[in-house]
């Protein structure tokens, strides 16, 4: 029970990863609270971990709405003792499609914002929430979902591979401006991963992906939610600032 009685907040946990990680979390002890903006899959899976796991139907791009869900946890358990920032979304393009001397297609802006104010700054609004409440709490964790693009970079997701990159830096500088407050900040690059989405892939795609890891096999969102387990525990209590890839050796674009 690496994890009991500590309050753990998990955004995006209705699904893939998230919920992965909220039931690794809740089977070494911890109380889990998860949000996501999915109320149904967010509701059963919160149903399915039992009494002790509360849902909150909260956007991360919402910074009142993450206060007031942050706050109300708070409240309700008089501490928070980890955070993961797992909530994500992907709108892949080319920055620009050229053909025949014309452009025929290019990355929306709407597009590029939209996984910006999601992945990037949904990150910095729901660390900024938490954080008082572990510097008052004595310590705390919080852990950052990046990816293997986010280092690698990755063709047609020039809007998805900068907040993962983006995601990296701020982690370095919150290890750093947070370690006084014995608050261990980190993130997971995960790679290739058979999340519900990625499995309605076609199988061909599938076994393309397969063929350029060296493990020879995907990802399982709980392989992810293991490195998550281990970050958030007192066996990484010398571990900040770090950035773990969980990719079965995937180099992207090679």
């Amino acid at each position: 029970m690496r994890l009991q009685d500590r309050v753990a907040l998990i955004t995006g946990g209705a699904a893939g990863i998230g919920r992965a990680t909220a039931f690794r979390f809740a089977e070494e002890g911890a109380r889990v609270v998860i949000c996501d903006v999915n109320e149904e899959a967010g509701r059963q899976t919160a149903g399915e971990l039992g009494d002790e796991t509360l849902f909150y139907r909260v956007d991360v791009t919402d910074r009142q709405a993450v206060q007031e869900w942050v706050d109300d946890v708070a409240a309700r358990f008089g501490r928070i003792d980890v955070l993961v920032n797992n909530a994500g979304i992907l709108r892949d393009s080319l920055l620009v499609k050229f053909k025949d001397g014309q452009v025929v297609k290019q990355m929306p802006e709407e597009d590029f914002d939209l996984v910006v104010a999601v992945n990037l700054k949904g990150v910095f609004n729901c660390t900024q929430a938490v954080v008082p409440h572990m510097i008052r709490g004595g310590g705390g964790v919080i852990l950052n979902a990046s990816s293997v693009v986010g280092i690698d970079g990755n063709f047609g997701q020039t809007n998805y591979v900068a907040t993962k990159a983006g995601v990296i830096g701020m982690t370095k500088v919150w290890a750093r401006e947070l370690g006084r407050y014995n608050i261990r900040v980190n993130a997971v690059a995960p790679g290739f991963t058979l999340t519900e989405m990625v499995r309605q892939m076609p199988e061909k795609i599938l076994e393309r992906m397969r063929g350029r890891i060296p493990l020879g096999r995907m990802g399982d969102p709980r392989d992810i939610a293991n490195a998550y387990l281990f970050l958030a525990s007192d066996e990484a209590s010398y571990i900040t600032g770090a950035v773990l890839r969980v990719d079965g050796g995937i180099v992207v674009g090679t």
